[in-house]
């Protein structure tokens, strides 16, 4: 009788690759770290096909022994697998995964003693270089023709994820392609692994497909039939001074926007531009208002994410963690497409608010990223701080593009950013209120707060002030100081999809998401 066929092999190609650049990478990490011990290089060349887990070192800032720690383990992590594809005894295994784990520890934990920006670059090495060989541990453990357990995959995915997330895979040129690569062969190696349990509520087990969709039209006809998320909306704040609002304009008539000068020299005005993103494919063939697409787009919601809880970062009690997507989907985003705890209760009340801000989630998810068009304002000349040229910054090379997504009553609270910005509203609606540079004086800035500079972030709560909301932590009394708030001009917009909010330098803005699902993408125009 012959044998049940596996249903779901490994992509045999795929997976040979995959186990091919992990072993190359404990072979060159290997050669790495003893050329550091050796000779005290902290830069070497391989002499073959340069892999970027050896780019841009500087591993020996961690110290002779944590280097011999690491060397180890590639070292035996390379011997064992590279003449058996066999999974060592479980004694070795288990041993090898534990010193990964105390490199792992031991480099994050520095984490704790620097403000990232000062953070030595060895520590975010040793961290990635550690949890690249974590994952090469686990994946070559997997023998070959099985599937791995969804425990397993999703430990996988953890260690690549927080390498991102947590350390930057200290930097594109070290970790970060390689990491990218290999999640990339992960995903086309298995192709039909369901979905976390955390997430199996956004679709049903008759839709849920059993191979990994490709966008092909057929695909496309798939999201479109799919359910979209919620466009209730809790509360919509009155419009009564409108930011001017145009038809998207030639670069040209946007440089002579940013050209002109206001009263008494105060720059340009935001300005909201309609159409300007009509025809990105996160609004059209690959469309982010469509939860199974997402899903499809990180790894079937396994991809981890960093999730801020709360209304908003100033608020008592706010925190943070790192969760899959589509976790983060189900539980926080638009509870409407998973079964209510309580049919009885509102969707916006079941859980805590979780919003995914200001996050770098193009360059995590890079497959997301051919779903945006840079817009060609951002190639533009803008002029400088209207009011304090101290806070110019240097010109970028290209520009920051950061992703938020959260459910209605998220807060930006009142802030300023160092660089001219394009709003991109991609999903949902939000309301954001604007005030000019020349009344900083009035804004309140917090300074620094618990160590963290906090000056480019107002203590109004403008949610409070109007009576939208109810206060969070300590409400101004001071009647005086209210009075003179409720004094100052200021202009307001709602982003419907397919809006563009051009917020000039030095502008402090409020932003509240106002339906279930609020996504856009933040395109920040370097001065």
């Amino acid at each position: 009788m012959p044998t049940k066929p596996n249903l779901n092999p490994p992509m045999a190609e795929e997976n040979d690759q995959l186990r091919a650049l992990c072993l190359s990478a404990a072979k060159d990490l290997h050669a790495e770290c003893l050329a550091v011990l050796e000779e005290g290089n902290d830069s070497i060349e391989s002499g073959n096909e340069p892999h970027q887990v050896l780019a841009g070192s500087h591993i020996s800032g961690c110290g002779k022994p944590l280097v011999q720690l690491l060397q180890r383990q590639a070292d035996k992590l390379f011997q064992v697998y590279s003449f058996s594809p066999l999974a060592p005894l479980d004694e070795t295994l288990a041993l090898l995964k534990r010193r990964l784990d105390d490199l792992i520890t031991i480099s994050y934990s520095k984490f704790y003693a620097y403000p990232f920006k000062d953070l030595p670059v060895c520590w975010r090495q040793l961290y990635t270089d550690a949890s690249i060989m974590k994952f090469a541990c686990l994946y070559l453990s997997c023998p070959p023709a099985s599937q791995p357990s969804t425990v397993l995959l999703d430990e996988m995915v953890w260690s690549l994820d927080r390498a991102l997330i947590l350390a930057g895979a200290a930097g594109e040129r070290r970790g970060r392609r390689w990491i990218d690569k290999a999640f990339s062969l992960l995903e086309n190696a298995w192709p039909a692994l369901p979905r976390p349990d955390d997430a199996h509520g956004l679709e049903s087990d008759h839709t849920r497909p059993h191979k990994r969709r490709r966008l092909s039209d057929e695909s496309i006809k798939l999201w479109r039939d799919t359910p979209s998320f919620s466009t209730h909306e809790v509360f919509t704040p009155p419009i009564k001074l409108p930011v001017k609002r145009i038809q998207a304009i030639s670069l040209e008539r946007f440089q002579a926007h940013l050209s002109q000068q206001t009263e008494k020299g105060r720059g340009p005005l935001p300005l909201v531009i309609s159409g300007l993103s009509d025809e990105w494919p996160a609004r059209t063939t690959h469309p982010w208002d469509k939860p199974a697409y997402l899903l499809s787009r990180t790894f079937g919601g396994r991809r981890l994410v960093p999730v801020e809880l709360g209304r908003s970062y100033v608020d008592e009690g706010w925190g943070q963690k790192i969760i899959p997507f589509g976790e983060f989907l189900a539980n926080y985003i638009d509870p409407a497409t998973r079964e209510p705890a309580n049919e009885q209760t509102p969707p916006d009340k079941i859980r805590k608010i979780g919003y995914l801000a200001q996050h770098q989630l193009l360059t995590q998810l890079p497959q997301l990223c051919s779903d945006i068009t840079v817009p060609d304002y951002c190639y533009t000349v803008p002029p400088g701080h209207p009011t304090d040229p101290s806070q110019d910054q240097p010109e970028l090379d290209t520009p920051q593009l950061n992703a938020w997504l959260g459910p209605p009553g998220t807060i930006t609270p009142l802030h300023t950013d160092p660089y001219h910005n394009l709003l991109v509203q991609v999903v949902g609606r939000k309301y954001v209120r604007l005030y000019a540079p020349h009344e900083t004086p009035r804004m309140r800035a917090r300074g620094k707060e618990g160590g963290v500079e906090m000056a480019n972030t107002s203590k109004w709560d403008v949610g409070v002030f109007e009576g939208w909301d109810d206060p969070e932590g300590e409400e101004e009394t001071d009647e005086r100081k209210r009075e003179d708030f409720g004094k100052v001009d200021y202009l307001e917009c709602i982003l419907d999809p397919g809006d563009t909010l051009y917020i000039p330098i030095g502008f402090w803005h409020y932003v509240r998401g106002l339906t279930v699902a609020r996504q856009n993408v933040g395109l920040d125009i370097g001065g």
